[in-house]
């Protein structure tokens, strides 16, 4: 049994050794070149327009011109030609216009007081101070002093809320800050801060059984209020220093305290919790602030001085030219 089994095995082995060169032996193919093999790679890249401008730009000086474009001049033709590849890598920062310090302008709110005159029944006014940087940032900051007294149609309370203070801060954003600063066209944001009082007076109780009414009050409540507010508006001038602006604004409260009698109707700055809507009418005097800016270093070379473009020819003076002539001269006769 032994014996048959040491004659299988190496039965196995010599087979094994036959067959698998023949199962592992791999196909072989010869490549064919055409006339066609050695135009492919060309013709895959005649049409790549990164590598066209690529080996233009090697042969060209690239400057900004008078927009803000990046430009490219052949050294050899003379030809302005722009690199469509590049005109959103490495483009300049638009020039800023105007100084840092441009303006600073008071104005006051006068929304409420007219409101009130249309039968608003609540808000007084508030004034507000803007800082202008480069006629594109505005940083602002508003307070102002609000105060409610309403009776409800068909309700049997008045509400009161005592004069109180407010507080805004914020920025706006000049879409228009290259351009004449007379008129901007502004969006911003602000938060609101206020903390007040309220009251519930004359409020009335009816008895039926005893057919009789009873009148109470609500002792006042002190409360804190946060929101923000979303601003789009307008500013134009009207006459010197004097301008008018409007406003569309978009509020959503942030935070409320808590009271033993519910929330209350009116928020000073904000207006009344229901509404999330309102506007401003704004009458504003802009004070100049360009004069403190400190003044360019003459040794700076700037745009709008005289200094020679950078591919100007340089003025070799006469000495130089001579020199640079023998020397020439010298080198040709050793060389002869």
């Amino acid at each position: 049994m032994g014996k048959r089994i040491t004659i299988a095995l190496i039965f196995a082995a010599i087979l094994t050794t036959i067959v698998a060169p023949e199962l592992c032996a791999r196909r072989r193919i010869t490549p064919v070149e055409t006339p066609a093999t050695g135009t492919q790679a060309i013709n895959e890249t005649r049409n790549d327009t990164s590598r066209i401008n690529a080996k233009r730009r090697e042969g060209s000086v690239a400057i900004v011109n008078e927009r803000g474009l990046l430009v490219y001049i052949d050294t050899i033709s003379g030809e302005e030609w722009v690199d469509s590849m590049a005109l959103f890598q490495g483009r300049p920062i638009p020039k800023m216009e105007y100084p840092l310090l441009q303006a600073l302008t008071v104005g006051v709110n006068v929304w409420d007081p007219i409101m009130r005159a249309f039968g608003q029944k609540y808000g007084l006014a508030d004034a507000w101070v803007q800082l202008s940087l480069h006629n594109r940032y505005k940083p602002i900051v508003e307070v102002g002093l609000g105060k409610a007294d309403n009776t409800p149609p068909n309700m049997n309370f008045t509400y009161r809320s005592p004069m109180s203070v407010y507080f805004k801060i914020g920025a706006d954003y000049n879409f228009f800050y290259n351009s004449n600063p007379d008129y901007s066209l502004n969006a911003g944001l602000r938060y609101g801060f206020a903390p007040f009082s309220f009251k519930l007076d004359d409020v009335t109780l009816d008895s039926p059984y005893w057919d009789e009414t009873t009148a109470i009050a609500f002792p006042s409540q002190s409360m804190t209020a946060g929101w923000l507010e979303v601003v789009f508006g307008l500013q134009v001038k009207i006459w010197g220093p004097i301008s008018a602006g409007w406003s569309f604004r978009y509020k959503t409260k942030l935070h409320e305290s808590k009271s033993a009698i519910g929330s209350p109707w009116y928020i000073p700055g904000y207006g009344s919790r229901n509404t999330s809507i309102s506007g401003s009418f704004s009458i504003a005097y802009t004070l100049p602030l360009t004069h403190l800016n400190k003044s360019r270093s003459k040794s700076v070379i700037t745009d709008e001085s005289d200094s020679p473009s950078p591919y100007t020819e340089p003025v070799v003076p006469d000495s130089a030219a001579a020199s640079q002539t023998t020397v020439i001269n010298e080198i040709s006769a050793t060389e002869e």
